[in-house]
């Protein structure tokens, strides 16, 4: 299998990240090694708040939600998902499937012995994020979901279909005009060069262009038992769960990903479901002081502070 690993000094002196690389090693079925990227700030003794981002952006996209979370007395760790940001690229992209990514995230998981984990996550961080949390129940205490959801075979809206139809079509994919795209505040040029720094070229990107077909929206999509299984599992969840969307995001907020997800969960009854108005997909770059904020209420909340 081969394996690419961005060159460090695409990651020197990005902006709003000055924030220490930390890596552990997972191994691929055949036996690869595969290195993850993370960042893991603030007391060691506190309880974790892990932060999953989705495609095609990698940890920069939660930079201020690092810092603002941090100064609140919270451990943050943030990792990158293989093939994104400083995890390691694998060159076929039919190497990156749901399940490939759910070991590796689970040897991660259990590497790093997190627990009493409050759980944020967006896009595809939820997708999968959510798929661990069934697998590693134990581990998690509180979620707080962001445009995210659990397709199972519903088909595609408009624009998520557009979007598949997009990544598909272009070599290479434009990550940081594409994230810049989906925020609602126009990012600087340094910050889009930010989210184009993991990609020298298109040989990088084979997992941001494999998830786009990942996406078990076709109800012949050989990943839906899986998710269907998780929504299972969600329908006996009973520890807080916490919806926050943007009211711009096309492809899951205006789908209603969020109603289904507070309907079936019964850990989000009674809880303070957010839609922030003006905040696109990329919730967390037009949002993140109110996610701190909202994210740090939650948290102590239910922990009865």
């Amino acid at each position: 299998m081969d394996v690419l690993r961005t060159p460090d000094e695409r990651f020197a002196a990005l902006p709003d990240w000055d924030y220490e690389p930390r890596y552990r090693e997972v191994v691929a079925a055949d036996g690869t090694a595969l290195r993850f990227h993370f960042v893991d700030e603030g007391p060691r003794d506190a309880a974790p708040v892990l932060l999953l981002h989705g495609n095609p952006s990698w940890s920069y996209l939660h930079r201020h939600m690092i810092r603002g979370l941090v100064e609140r007395g919270h451990r943050v760790v943030a990792l990158d998902l293989m093939g994104m940001g400083r995890s390691d690229k694998l060159v076929d992209r039919t190497a990156y499937t749901v399940d490939a990514h759910l070991d590796w995230m689970q040897q991660w998981l259990e590497g790093e012995d997190l627990r009493d984990i409050t759980l944020y996550c967006q896009d595809w961080g939820g997708l999968l994020g959510l798929n661990l949390v069934r697998l590693q129940p134990d581990r998690f205490t509180r979620i707080l979901a962001s445009n995210t959801g659990l397709p199972a075979g519903e088909g595609t809206n408009a624009a998520l279909q557009a979007w598949i139809e997009f990544s598909q079509s272009v070599t290479p994919l434009p990550v940081g005009a594409i994230v810049d795209g989906a925020s609602t505040r126009a990012l600087s040029e340094a910050e889009r060069a930010a989210y184009d720094a993991p990609y020298p070229d298109a040989t990088y990107q084979a997992s941001p262009v494999q998830f786009p077909v990942l996406i078990p929206a076709p109800p012949d999509h050989p990943a839906v038992p899986l998710f269907r299984a998780t929504w299972d599992f969600l329908a006996t969840w009973t520890r807080p769960f916490l919806t926050v969307f943007g009211s711009e995001d096309a492809i899951s907020f205006k789908a209603g990903a969020h109603l289904k997800l507070q309907r079936v969960i019964p850990g989000a009854a009674d809880q303070p479901h957010r839609v922030i108005e003006g905040a696109n997909h990329f919730i967390q770059e037009d949002a993140s002081d109110e996610l701190v904020e909202i994210l740090d209420t939650f948290t102590r909340a239910e922990a009865g502070a």
